[in-house]
């Protein structure tokens, strides 16, 4: 399979910078998958699962937020947060999720800590099933 330049850059820095052979992200519309040759497009990340197909083989990280863009036969993955399945510490993922659930049952809470209670639910559901496809 045909390769092309990816690089994947964070607020933490640079994550990956070499040749890929596939690229599929959660983007705010849908899935967008990306093979060399695509067409030049740009569009904003949602929250979800990144599968990256470097050497044959498959890489899956969470990858939430953020933009990407194909550009000229390179590609431009900018999430807001990255993380490789082999790197997301699982116990975390489940400890917030739980402090999500508990703030979400509470009656007392904003409308504010309800909404960022969701969101950190929905973010630990992904690094939790993500880190599961080590």
């Amino acid at each position: 399979m045909n390769g092309f330049p990816l690089k994947i850059v964070t607020p933490d820095g640079l994550q990956y910078d070499g040749m890929a052979e596939e690229v599929i992200v959660r983007t705010t519309t849908g899935d967008l998958g990306i093979l060399a040759g695509h067409i030049n497009c740009i569009a904003p990340l949602g929250m979800g699962m990144a599968t990256i197909v470097i050497d044959g083989q498959k890489k899956y990280a969470a990858c939430i937020g953020g933009m990407i863009s194909m550009l000229n036969g390179s590609a431009t993955l900018v999430p807001t947060t990255f993380e490789w399945a082999d790197e997301i510490d699982i116990n975390r993922a489940e400890n917030s999720q739980q402090r999500a659930k508990a703030v979400l049952a509470d009656k007392n809470a904003t409308a504010t800590e309800q909404r960022m209670a969701d969101a950190r639910l929905k973010r630990a559901v992904v690094r939790q099933s993500v880190a599961r496809l080590k």
